[in-house]
């Protein structure tokens, strides 16, 4: 899997306003900014992204996902 599959199958998944998936077929990291995530703990956020790739976690297409999961109010205070 590449980081542009990765980001699509996301992004099919989850309304993003921003997203960067970087990382080696194995391992990834993840910046991922959702209003669906206004209200949510970070374990909700995660688990939201993790539905998002459904058995894909689970077969080990995706090894490993680091992530950091923002509102769009939490990312324009980092980005500003």
């Amino acid at each position: 899997m590449t980081s542009e599959e990765l980001k699509k199958i996301i992004a099919a998944g989850l309304a993003c306003e921003h997203l960067e998936v970087d990382g080696d077929g194995r391992h990834w990291q993840a910046v991922i900014v959702s209003t669906e995530f206004e209200g949510k703990r970070m374990i909700q956020r995660h688990q939201r992204v993790y539905a998002t790739l459904g058995a894909r976690m689970q077969t080990d297409e995706v090894h490993a996902l680091s992530m950091k999961t923002l509102t769009p109010a939490e990312w324009s205070t980092q980005t500003n």
